[in-house]
């Protein structure tokens, strides 16, 4: 029996328009068990690790650094990273703001712990 729903299409640019605070992902499209997630970013996040999945970073404007223990990667506007699970990582927007899109198992928190986490929200 196939699918009722109907096909999803977002515009990044404009939905990246409708929020301005930075290590605050949004939620924009769900497929499957996951989320597609746009966040803004400034500064240092936290150091972190998530134990039960990769994560997936795209960079949609500006350039992005990623800390880990042993070195860092930076990533340009077009470019993905992906962290594997248990990593421990630091995301860095050193040179300004960067925009962002994650795509991360529903409810995955940003810290990789429910308690210190940013909550995702629609958008």
């Amino acid at each position: 029996m196939p699918d009722a729903r109907a096909p999803t299409h977002i515009n990044l640019a404009e939905k990246l328009g409708e929020f301005s605070e930075h290590w605050s992902p949004k939620i924009v499209a769900r497929y499957n068990d996951n989320e597609v997630r746009l966040v803004k970013t400034d500064g240092e996040f936290v150091w972190h690790k998530h134990d039960e999945t990769d994560e997936l970073f795209l960079i949609l404007e500006g350039e992005f650094d990623m800390d880990f223990r042993d070195r860092t990667v930076t990533v340009g506007p077009g470019e993905l990273l992906i962290v594997p699970r248990g990593t421990e990582h630091r995301p860095a927007a050193r040179r300004g703001e960067v925009k962002l899109l994650l795509i991360d198992p529903n409810d995955t928190p940003n810290t990789g712990n429910k308690e210190t986490a940013t909550q995702a929200v629609e958008l």
